[in-house]
């Protein structure tokens, strides 16, 4: 059986309290990130109120898990990114294009009723490990 590892990072918020889940796990030559708030590490407090400095937080804590997998934005293979508002998604896209790079990774982007924290946005990632 191949064995994963778990990826951690104190670049990046931990995981609720109690919940059961970490913050990466890397497996088989993928990291999965699991979904990222625009919450500061070290925090329980969002990085703004409005959608592009959550956009900024989220992808800033996702950069900072996958470079302790010892990978990086540039091996992003697919993300999902939960909207509480569809209308965030101009702002929200306009933030997210200046982390992906000219290869962006495949997407899927979904409105949601309500995000922990009252967030706007929350992103999950899978990349190549590094």
């Amino acid at each position: 059986m191949r064995e994963k590892q778990v990826v951690r990072t104190e670049a990046a918020p931990a995981p609720f309290q109690g919940a059961p889940y970490n913050q990466a796990i890397s497996a088989a030559g993928l990291v999965f990130v699991s979904g990222q708030l625009g919450l500061v590490p070290g925090e329980t407090t969002l990085a703004g109120k409005g959608i592009e400095a959550q956009t900024r937080q989220v992808l800033e804590n996702i950069k900072a898990i996958l470079e302790e997998a010892g990978s990086g934005l540039g091996s992003l293979l697919k993300t999902t990114v939960f909207l509480t508002n569809l209308a965030d998604f101009g702002a929200m896209n306009a933030v997210y294009s200046e982390f992906v790079g000219e290869v962006p990774p495949a997407r899927a982007t979904v409105q949601v009723a309500a995000l922990p924290s009252g967030a706007l946005v929350e992103i999950d990632a899978v990349a190549l490990a590094g």
